[in-house]
């Protein structure tokens, strides 16, 4: 067994265009302040991190480990979910999703995804000049609006679906494979990878890839109400990012899972700060101790209540205080005494 790694903490909730949130170095000194020791960089977020650069620059990829080092920090992972998103948009969320692509672009939906594949091949470039192991991501989506299967699925339309969105992101895979870099999906709500069936699909679409990986977040599986730590058992041998996030919820004879559309305050199922929610965090990572989880443990913080100052102070001491320092000893080892095999056999009476 292993110590899990962190406090990590994902920048995308934290930066803004006001100091000390609109640089690296900035950012990097205020989440050292909180106790963080590593941070997990957005690849999209030009304030932070310049993508195309770091995809063929050692020299600046350097530079970026050493503005951390600086501040006691390192980085954990690259994240890409926006990039990913692009990927595959079902027509639906074309002009939403045009607000994450350039200006240039946005009424090209094929340019988009081009462009967006393109990024991932630059990020993998870039998380192996960083050094790292693992690359955050979401699967984006063309089945999403037939989630309810009414009007009536057509069949072949959701093997259509994984069938495309396999093909655009095999060459992707393979790029990550060529840069030793496990390419680690969200498994979210508005993806088409949003549980565990759905991943299976997708897996065995493309070839059960080597560097296919999951990254796990309890809170979208607590909105759910799929059973998150079953999920561990089943999956945790693909799992090598972790967002630590927490979630809450409290279904009433108004509304449940799919929330009514109502505000986040008002639905059922709301993200929360860590702590506030109802993630059983002990057992998770009693669990990823267990099966060895190589990776960090990531605040992700999202919260519709709590200030995001007191989230990250708080969110950084909680994971501190949950990640469990692994034993190289069996506890009853006093009450042990050398064998032999000649022994053993007497003892089972098989001499």
């Amino acid at each position: 067994m292993q110590t899990l790694k962190g406090p990590s903490l994902h920048l995308a909730q934290f930066t803004g265009d006001q100091a000390p949130f609109n640089s690296l170095d900035g950012i990097a000194a205020w989440a050292a302040g909180h106790g963080f020791k590593a941070l997990q960089i957005p690849a999209w977020d030009a304030r932070l991190f310049d993508l195309a650069t770091a995809a063929d620059s050692q020299d600046y990829c350097d530079d970026i480990r050493g503005t951390l080092a600086e501040h006691g920090l390192q980085v954990s992972e690259l994240t890409t979910h926006i990039l990913g998103q692009l990927v595959a948009v079902h027509p639906a969320y074309d002009e939403l999703c045009d607000g994450f692509a350039p200006e240039a672009l946005r009424g090209n939906p094929q340019a988009r995804s081009e462009w967006a594949q393109q990024q991932l091949h630059l990020a993998a470039r870039a998380s192996r000049r960083l050094g790292l192991q693992d690359m955050g991501t979401f699967s984006g989506s063309f089945a999403w609006p037939y989630l309810f299967p009414f009007p009536q699925r057509p069949p072949g339309l959701i093997d259509a679906a994984f069938d495309e969105l396999a093909r655009r992101w095999r060459p992707i895979l393979d790029t990550c494979e060529d840069n030793g870099i496990n390419l680690c999906y969200e498994i979210h709500p508005s993806e088409d990878l949003h549980d565990g069936t759905s991943f299976e699909r997708f897996f065995e679409r493309v070839g059960q890839h080597e560097r296919c990986r999951i990254l796990f977040d309890p809170s979208h599986f607590v909105l759910q109400q799929l059973d998150y730590l079953q999920y561990l058992d089943i999956y945790h041998p693909l799992i090598r990012m972790f967002h630590v996030k927490d979630a809450e919820f409290r279904p009433s004879g108004r509304q449940g899972t799919y929330g009514g559309y109502a505000d986040w305050t008002e639905r059922a199922g709301r993200f929360r700060s860590l702590g506030d929610g109802q993630v059983d965090f002990k057992s998770i990572f009693s669990k990823l101790a267990q099966y060895d989880y190589p990776g960090w443990a990531t605040l992700e913080w999202e919260c519709c209540l709590k200030d995001q100052e007191a989230g990250a102070r708080e969110g950084a001491a909680f994971i501190r205080d949950h990640i469990i320092p692994v034993t190289d000893k069996i506890f009853d080892d006093f009450a042990g005494a050398p064998i032999s095999t000649a022994q053993m056999q007497q003892m089972l009476g098989i001499a």
